[in-house]
């Protein structure tokens, strides 16, 4: 055979090979390699967007972290001044019942000064008309002389 018509025949087999490769071969290859680069491609969105979700979530932590910080110091202020008011009121009241119990106090010494006041009046005139009895030498009508036991009283 010639030299040509073997060139010829070979560009023959070999277009039909092209065809049949960019007709059945082809195709599916592309579409795989298509597929994975979109795989990749989606692949590398989610990961970004993950990034930046977890940067965005890591945001939010540190700003509730930051917020429970300050709602913490300021129930610990408000505690903290609770406590102090709740002293100061237990301190007041204390002292209101401590007034209470002097003033309670004075007013029942005070009542019994006049108890003892009235007492020793009694006991002075019972003296007085002992002494009296005793200088007479008689017995003294007490009846009689009330009245002048009870001005005795009222100069003591």
């Amino acid at each position: 055979m010639n030299i040509n018509a073997t060139l010829l025949v070979q560009m023959i087999a070999f277009g039909a090979l092209i065809w049949f490769t960019m007709k059945f071969v082809w195709p599916p290859l592309v579409n795989a390699i298509d597929e994975r680069s979109q795989k990749i491609a989606d692949g590398l969105a989610a990961a970004d967007k993950a990034r930046a979700d977890l940067a965005s979530a890591n945001d939010r932590i540190e700003n509730e972290l930051a917020l429970s910080r300050v709602e913490t110091a300021k129930r610990l202020g408000d505690a903290e001044r609770r406590a102090l008011a709740i002293v100061e009121e237990a301190k007041l009241r204390a002292a209101e019942e401590a007034g209470k119990i002097i003033a309670s106090a004075k007013a029942e010494a005070d009542q019994q000064v006049l108890k003892a006041r009235e007492a020793l009046r009694e006991q002075v005139a019972a003296l007085a008309v002992k002494g009296a009895e005793q200088i007479l030498r008689k017995e003294v009508n007490s009846a009689v002389h009330a009245d002048l036991l009870a001005r005795l009283k009222t100069e003591l």
